[in-house]
């Protein structure tokens, strides 16, 4: 185009685009700059996910990690919701995309059709004549079953290569060290302005306990953070003891003691479950029963030590370890209380109150009733609150079927570094299923998309190992 026969068009134009600008930043202040600024990234992250959907599912997991403290920082803007903003970019992607062939044979598993099951009953739940509100459910049914069906089928179709593998595992330990490392400065360094806000807004007093700072990082809280940071803890545990070069194990190793100190430092008792389980889960997966036995008692030991002496008993951390073995915990006590009153409730309701009536989602949109108002402290309790036992005993047996089929197919891997990597995923996905119930991990970000995504590598181990040996076969 001859700009010369417009004289006044480029001046007019940037008069226009100024004129724009100086209103949104006069009617959003320092938001509507953010956003500029922002706009222009966000478009382009937006086209390269919509040609790369395996690449698009890792971005999502980076927003999984990353968004809910960074709200902490710009509470105005919707970052919970970027999770979804990846995810959909994965479904147009796989919709439009011309790169990346779909070979839907990959959804032709019992992984997939679990998936589609529960989906199946959380939309039933619509129906429930307890329910308070249809948006209770939409915000709500995101976290108990709409991300599991977006990210399970997506792995199966777009993120099935050993490589895809490789990268969820890098991303894990990656983002675990520098969350461990932000966890650090907050103890030992302090809190900054953004982080005592959040604090001063409510969460001071189940966060500071006898002036002790529970570690919380850049997730939603230290429960959050502390089974987290173990769930990746027990992954570089397992990885650490598999075959792979020196200098691998010890920086695998590194990362365990490291992940694991930061899960004491959370001051998350119940996290406490998720090494144990997993351990217990992996000794017997690895069917190696020296290293069994030599894990067992390892157990054995950390919890004579935690239960019958009083070694340490002056540091915070391990004295509130301490306290969740004993019986008399008055912690212990309310939730038993709590569960006694839930076993009460839902004698008559065998499909629960509706999803989205218990916890917070019960709070801001059905403030007053006896779910919202009852704390649930456990991600089954809170199943079972919403969707009666009907909908517990189905979780339940999805949860315990996937993890049997997983056993199976990861028995009949050849490939030792293969087996070992699925084994950390196995290890951490069984520590958080048993630390799911003592609070409300399963279906948290980031450890909820995790869990999905390795579900995905269980189903598909048997693809990963033929890939490997025609690696190796053609490398021969």
């Amino acid at each position: 185009m001859d700009y010369s026969r417009y004289p006044i068009g480029i001046p007019l134009t940037g008069l226009v685009l100024a004129l724009l600008i100086s209103l949104i930043v006069v009617y959003t202040g320092i938001l509507g700059v953010g956003a500029l600024t922002i706009l222009p990234f966000a478009a382009l992250l937006f086209l390269f996910m919509l040609s790369h959907p395996n690449k698009a599912l890792i971005v999502a997991l980076v927003f999984a990690f990353v968004s809910i403290g960074a709200s902490r920082y710009i509470p105005s803007l919707p970052l919970g919701l970027s999770v979804d903003f990846a995810l959909v970019a994965v479904i147009l992607s796989a919709l439009f995309h011309t790169k990346v062939k779909t070979d839907f044979r990959y959804l032709k598993n019992s992984l997939f059709g679990v998936t589609l099951l529960w989906m199946m009953y959380n939309i039933a739940e619509l129906f429930n004549p307890e329910a308070r509100s249809v948006t209770a459910w939409v915000y709500a049914v995101r976290g108990t079953a709409l991300y599991m069906l977006l990210t399970v089928p997506l792995t199966l179709l777009y993120a099935h290569k050993r490589k895809d593998l490789d990268r969820l595992i890098k991303i894990i330990l990656l983002f675990s060290i520098l969350a461990s490392f932000w966890g650090l400065r907050q103890y030992y360094i302090g809190l900054d302005g953004a982080e005592n806000r959040w604090l001063d807004a409510g969460s001071r007093s189940t966060h500071v306990l006898f002036g002790n700072l529970r570690v919380f990082s850049f997730f939603s809280d230290a429960g959050q953070f502390g089974a987290g940071i173990a769930h990746s803890g027990m992954i570089a545990l397992v990885l650490a003891l598999g075959p792979f070069t020196l200098k691998k194990r010890i920086f695998f190793a590194l990362c365990a003691l490291l992940f694991f100190y930061l899960m004491i430092m959370s001051g998350t008792r119940g996290a406490l479950m998720v090494p144990v389980a997993g351990t217990l889960a992996y000794l017997f997966a690895s069917k190696n029963f020296k290293l069994m036995t030599l894990g067992l008692a390892s157990l054995a030991i950390v919890f004579v030590f935690l239960k019958f002496t009083s070694i340490g008993n002056d540091v915070y951390q391990i004295r509130r370890l301490r306290s969740a073995l004993d019986p008399n915990d008055a912690s212990l006590n309310v939730r038993l209380a709590n569960k006694a009153k839930f076993s009460e409730y839902l004698k008559t309701r065998p499909f629960g109150g509706g999803i989205g009536t218990s916890g917070f989602w019960g709070q801001r949109f059905s403030p007053g009733t006896f779910l919202a108002e009852t704390p649930n402290d456990s991600w089954f309790i809170k199943i079972w609150a919403e969707m009666g036992v009907v909908g517990l005993s189905l979780h339940v047996s999805i949860l315990a079927f996937i993890a049997l089929m997983a056993l199976f197919k990861i028995w009949k891997v050849e490939n030792p570094q293969l087996k070992q990597k699925l084994l950390g995923l196995f290890a951490g996905y069984v520590g958080i299923a048993a630390a799911s119930i003592g609070n409300p991990l399963l279906g948290q970000m980031p450890t909820g998309l995790i869990l999905y995504m390795s579900w995905a590598y269980f189903f598909l181990a048997e693809d990963l190992d033929k890939e490997n040996n025609k690696e190796i076969m053609n490398n021969e």
